[in-house]
């Protein structure tokens, strides 16, 4: 027979287990909601993106310069048998002169009257018609309205990729020795809603994970959570419409058109391809980042235009953006990235550096999308 003794510490053990299991449930939920993080599932992928050519950007317009009026130029003078002859001619030139142009203000001056009669009339005329379309229409307008509303969002919403899943391969060094792993970039999006999420497996040392969600709005991404996961760490930091909350409870101001380390792939790829940002060597483009512990403006610098060998989409052409040292640091990682035109602008390889110790280089290995 089993012991009373040995009883009791067998329904010890199991209770102990159990409160482990619950308090550790307790702590996700806890942190699940804190973060503000609500995971979307992912969406079934259906083709493997190739390059191709980019469609032209076109950029906004420059008004056109105004084209001088042409200067007619007098007819040549005959040469004057005197001084009385020349001085009798000038005077008459200069009397037809003033002259003509006292009758071109006279013209002026009654074309001016007669134009702002006709638009005095014509503005009368269109208030009416204005006002009886108005009252005619007014529930036709409210319909139109709702469905321009819509129409307008999905115009908006069609700019954006759609849901897309870049692939890497990974390798680096890490006090002198390789690491090896992979990586993956997941854009979503679910309506006006976004999800960016980052995961990079190195082997021996497990897998982190990015995340970053929020909403996409006509100026670009707007984060509203973002959390690093590695293993034995939670971080995250909280970004409202006027403070951004960091992980230590503390507030910063909300720079406008803020991101975070993961939205920043997506966002930048946006700018891009819509021509907000030119993808042009010599030029820079800058970002404010919210992370955990700090909310940085970091500005990059497009360095080179480069042929980026890729183990399955072939040789690439990329720009090359290269972070400038931010004012002030708090480590010592910063990352390069290289984004392809003909692969819709997208990040195809990203070069992390921690310092001298360490670095991890992502080239892209394959791009899916739904």
């Amino acid at each position: 027979m089993v012991r009373p003794a040995k009883l009791k510490l067998a329904a010890l053990a199991v209770l102990v287990a159990a409160g482990h299991f619950v308090a550790l449930e307790w702590i996700g939920r806890q942190a699940d909601a804190i973060s503000g993080m609500a995971v979307m599932v992912p969406p079934m992928y259906t083709r493997l993106l190739q390059p191709a050519t980019p469609p032209v950007i076109v950029p906004v317009a420059a008004s056109p310069a105004a084209v001088p009026k042409a200067r007619v130029a007098p007819r040549p003078k005959p040469p004057a048998s005197s001084a009385e002859e020349l001085r009798r001619k000038k005077d008459a030139e200069e009397a037809e002169r003033r002259k003509a142009e006292e009758g071109q203000l006279a013209a002026e001056a009654v074309q001016a009257a007669e134009e702002a009669a006709r638009a005095e009339q014509l503005a009368r005329e269109e208030a009416l018609a204005a006002a009886a379309a108005a009252a005619a229409s007014a529930p036709a307008s409210a319909a139109s309205s709702a469905v321009a509303e819509p129409d307008a969002e999905a115009a908006l919403l069609a700019r954006w990729p759609t849901d897309t899943r870049l692939s890497y391969r990974l390798s680096g060094e890490f006090r002198n020795g390789p690491l090896y792993g992979d990586a993956r970039v997941q854009w979503q999006r679910d309506g006006s809603k976004y999800q960016v999420r980052l995961d990079v497996k190195i082997q021996v040392f497990g897998t982190q994970t990015l995340t970053s969600q929020g909403e996409v709005t006509p100026e670009g991404l707007l984060p509203r959570a973002y959390e690093e996961m590695r293993p034995g760490k939670r971080r995250f930091a909280q970004i409202g419409d006027e403070v951004v909350v960091l992980e230590n409870g503390r507030t910063l101001p909300r720079p406008a058109g803020v991101q975070d380390t993961a939205s920043q792939f997506v966002e930048l790829s946006h700018r891009f391809a819509t021509g907000k940002d030119v993808l042009e060597v010599g030029r820079t483009v800058s970002v404010w980042l919210a992370r955990p512990g700090a909310v940085d403006q970091w500005t990059y610098d497009i360095v080179a235009r480069e042929m980026l060998a890729t183990p399955r989409l072939g040789v690439v052409e990329a720009f090359h953006l290269k972070p400038r040292p931010i004012a002030n640091p708090r480590g010592n990682y910063t990352a390069e990235m290289w984004f392809a035109p003909s692969l819709q602008y997208l990040p195809v390889r990203i070069k992390v550096l921690m310092g001298s110790e360490a670095h991890l280089d992502l080239l892209v290995d394959h791009i899916e999308q739904r």
